[in-house]
C-alpha cells in the first residue's frame, strides 16, 4: 500500500503514515476521555482557565522581541 496522495487529498505521504496517525490521535482522544470522566482530574471554571491564559500572553509579550523569536 504504497498510495502517495496530492496534499489536496492528503497531508500524509502514504497510506501507511495516515493509519499510524488516526491510531496515534484516537489512542490521544481515548486517554482524554477517561482522565475527564476521572472524578480526582483537576477542574478550572472558564474564568480560571483565561486568567491563566493571560498571565502566559503577558509574560511572552513582556519578554524582548528577539527572545520571542529564537
Amino acid at each position: 500500500m504504497n498510495t502517495v496522495f496530492t496534499p489536496i487529498e492528503s497531508e500524509f505521504t502514504s497510506a501507511e503514515q495516515e493509519l499510524a496517525y488516526d491510531r496515534w490521535l484516537r489512542e490521544k482522544v481515548e486517554a482524554s476521555l477517561v482522565k475527564a470522566d476521572d472524578p480526582n482530574s483537576p477542574r478550572y471554571s472558564t474564568d480560571e482557565v483565561m486568567r491563566r491564559m493571560n498571565a502566559i500572553v503577558q509574560a511572552a509579550q513582556a519578554k524582548p522581541a528577539a527572545s520571542r523569536l529564537a
